[in-house]
């Protein structure tokens, strides 16, 4: 066997592999050329951030197995084509946990006791003891925003501190709360309960700008911020303000909206403590991430098992080109229900019909999780990898399958059980392959389920119809498809907006928050989302 590693690697991690007898190649800075010539004969490939593994690369290792990225990211990696070679992906999630999880503790512990500030003072020869009296952490309340892995991590030092911890996170049962000893809080409960308040989501459409000037006017006077995970989760501008107005105590922040930051204000302020983006830079996180990707690599060499893949399935490439259309049609349905959804996600519902009732079933299951947890966890969740999400976040699934049609060869259905109440769609493929929504709520609407969606549910009158075109069309917005549905408890429309518009640009115009906030307005409506599938 040889392994090419062309980005530095704990030696640790090298030697895992070498007492195996393999050839272990671990020149650095080699041009891509070279790294081409010398992946012809290579088994596995592991990375860090610095090499991309493109399709270019892939192409020219033809005996090429696996890749394992020393880290969580896998951006730097075109899983596509590795995933149409056959080659599996592996990375290493949570290596870096424990060691965000104590920065967390050390911009909380720096904010809380003025420690930034007074060492400056110090150093320019100033003894300004009485001004920089701080707090304590005990008897403090911290409110977790994300319990995944390093947000558990640090629920588990804040107790330690005798602090009192809430949480919100819609993707975890109550009984993963109970388990840790926490509350958990509707995100506005949290903001009007925590002395503290921590940032541990990934970037998505829903997370971004989560802590804006509305949610930051209702925490309590004197708390703080503290921000480890994405730049873009926080509105910096309203930050800036709260701080200067003396509404929030101060702030300490690892990440920014851009790196480095342009605009100072923020982090000038005596009131913040700013780290450039080193809560996962320690040098047992990088030792763990070398390890984990090269045992990741010797298990998978020698034995098959994936751990921590991030791309291709088990299952027979006769079988899969069947299955392929049905995973999208189960994924897509998932991101839908995740994206429409508000409260806190308790259970999943799956159930399939027809001809799908024969096919395999994890994978589908799998498919639909990739799709709704997709929408809100930070790590890369795949087919592989997405069971082990939902189990990890106390999310309970059930299946059932029924030879009936239902009117469609194949059809699936999927229900969430969330705090807020039940959801439900059901989907089937249209020729050729096409996933359609056929069923939502109980009310028949067929729609595609691709692109960017506007789903409207609205007590059935006349004139609904004309006022969001009208509406749309104000603000430049085509119409691709408008799609009814009518039931008992009320109408429901899917409106896909197309390219075109007022601009006749070939591209999707951007449906912005004022758009959707004056489709609501209209009386008959009673709900109005925004989907992007």
């Amino acid at each position: 066997m040889k392994i090419v590693i062309p980005d530095p690697l704990p030696a640790a991690a090298v030697s895992l592999l070498e007492a195996e007898g393999w050839t272990v190649d671990t020149r650095t800075g080699r041009s891509a050329a070279q790294l081409r010539a010398d992946l012809s004969d290579a088994d596995a490939l592991i990375v860090r951030s610095a090499t991309t593994v493109t399709a270019e690369l892939i192409a020219a290792a033809p005996r090429l197995r696996v890749v394992a990225r020393a880290g969580a990211g896998v951006d730097n990696v075109d899983i596509e084509a590795a995933s149409d070679r056959g080659i599996l992906v592996l990375n290493a999630p949570g290596a870096n946990s424990v060691s965000v999880a104590e920065h967390v503790f050390a911009l909380m512990l720096s904010s809380a006791r003025s420690v930034a500030l007074a060492d400056a003072q110090m150093k320019a020869g100033r003894w300004c003891k009485k001004s920089l009296r701080g707090a304590e952490l005990r008897g403090k309340t911290l409110g977790v925003v994300g319990l995944g892995r390093i947000g558990r991590e640090v629920v588990r030092r804040a107790l330690a501190f005798d602090m009192a911890v809430v949480a919100h996170d819609p993707f975890i049962a109550s009984q993963v709360a109970d388990d840790l000893g926490i509350e958990l809080l509707a995100l506005e409960a949290l903001a009007e309960r925590a002395d503290f308040i921590t940032l541990h989501l990934p970037s998505t459409d829903s997370t971004r700008g989560l802590l804006n000037r509305a949610l930051l006017a209702r925490c309590r006077p004197g708390t703080r911020v503290i921000n480890t995970a994405r730049g873009d989760l926080l509105d910096e501008a309203a930050l800036v303000e709260a701080i200067s107005e003396g509404r929030i105590a101060g702030a300490g922040l690892d990440v920014f909206r851009q790196e480095p930051p342009a605009d100072t204000t923020l982090t000038g302020l005596p009131q913040v403590v700013a780290t450039p983006h080193i809560a996962g830079a320690t040098a047992e996180a990088q030792q763990l991430v070398g390890l984990a990707a090269a045992t990741g690599i010797r298990e998978y060499l020698q034995t098959g098992f994936a751990r921590n893949a991030v791309n291709y399935p088990s299952i027979a490439p006769d079988e899969l080109r069947g299955l392929r259309p049905y995973l999208v049609l189960a994924e897509r349905l998932g991101s839908l229900l995740a994206q429409l959804a508000h409260g806190r996600i308790a259970g999943v519902g799956l159930r399939y019909y027809g001809q799908l009732a024969d096919q395999p079933h994890e994978m589908l299951v799998s498919a639909t999780l990739v799709g709704l947890l997709g929408e809100v966890l930070s790590q890369e969740v795949t087919l592989v990898n997405a069971r082990a999400a939902a189990e990890q976040r106390g999310l309970e699934v059930v299946e059932s399958r029924s030879s009936r049609p239902r009117n469609f060869t194949s059809l699936v259905s999927l229900k969430l059980h969330t705090s807020d109440g039940e959801l439900w769609a059901e989907g089937a493929l249209f020729e050729p392959e096409q996933p359609r929504l056929v069923r939502l709520d109980g009310v028949e609407v067929e729609a595609p389920l691709e692109g960017t969606l506007i789903v409207i549910r609205n007590r059935d009158q006349p004139g609904v119809i004309g006022e969001v075109g009208s509406i749309l069309g104000r603000h430049g917005i085509n119409i691709a498809t408008f799609a009814l549905g009518r039931g008992a408890g009320g109408a429901v429309g899917v409106v896909r907006v197309g390219p075109g518009g007022r601009e006749g640009t070939p591209v999707e115009p951007d449906v912005t928050g004022e758009v959707l906030d004056e489709i609501r307005g209209i009386a008959a409506v009673d709900a109005a989302g925004l989907i992007r599938l």
